[in-house]
């Protein structure tokens, strides 16, 4: 089982920056080893969405919103990705509406990974420890989940807005 998780804790409160500013996460904080018992979100068409309903393997990539230059081009790049780990199911949550989520993925070819919205309830983002309260956003972050859904690797991005460590979450896939 390969591990990359970035501890930004101070007690029992895990800071992360969103544009240079320090943020407290909400939420219940993930770590490797813990099981995760379900979430559900807003699928495209709004119908719900359950991670129960999702077997096998999973790569959740946390995205504050996909209309921005860095999400764009980490849902894209797990997109292209995702056809090499057929056995994955790929799923991009962010805070983003489904009509719009619809629209982006649509205009960009984006057909190998799910996107879903934590607008209604932010379910995914209180049960993964990755609310950002002060902009109503989840904060980027990549957990991987095995069949089930035991949690194999996380990395809770340090900064916002900079990009995850692609190399170390496809390489933790492949285990």
């Amino acid at each position: 089982m390969y591990v990359d998780y970035i501890d930004f804790k101070e007690g029992t409160i895990m800071k992360v920056t969103f544009a240079g500013n320090e943020v407290n996460l909400v939420g219940t904080e993930i770590h490797v080893g813990d099981t995760i018992v379900d979430f559900t979100a807003v699928n495209n068409d709004l119908s719900q969405f359950k991670l129960s309903d999702i077997k096998g393997k999973k790569l959740i990539v946390a995205v504050p919103s996909i209309d921005t230059s860095v999400c764009d081009a980490e849902v894209r790049r797990f997109n292209e990705e995702a056809v090499k780990f057929p056995k994955v199911t790929v799923i991009t949550v962010s805070m983003d509406l489904p009509f719009a989520q619809k629209r982006w993925c649509g205009a960009h070819g984006i057909e190998n990974v799910i996107t879903v919205s934590d607008f209604k309830d932010r379910s995914f983002a209180h049960t993964f420890g990755a609310y950002l309260p002060n902009v109503g956003l989840i904060a980027r972050s990549i957990f991987i989940l095995d069949e089930h859904n035991k949690v194999q690797y996380v990395e809770y991005v340090k900064e916002v807005t900079d990009h995850p460590d692609y190399t170390a979450a496809l390489k933790a896939l492949q285990v």
